[in-house]
């Protein structure tokens, strides 16, 4: 097992923890749901953003409105 401590945080940081929260879930599970997408980017990630990024530059992109009105919301 690994050495374990103890760290403060607010009442209101730990009120929104208990909200992501199960019964089965630590609130080092609820932790760890959030910082592990931020650890890494795969390298194919990354390309996407990058094409992304490009895309958004050129022009190419819709917004949310338009997008709303295309599926009809």
């Amino acid at each position: 097992m690994q050495e374990q401590t103890s760290i403060r945080i607010s009442a209101d940081l730990l009120n929104t923890l208990k909200r992501f929260k199960t019964d089965k879930d630590s609130y080092e599970d609820v932790i760890w749901d959030f910082i592990e997408p931020h650890l890494e980017l795969s390298e194919q990630t990354k390309k996407d953003i990058e094409i992304s990024k490009q895309e958004y530059k050129k022009g190419n992109f819709m917004t949310l409105k338009e997008v709303k009105k295309e599926l009809g919301f």
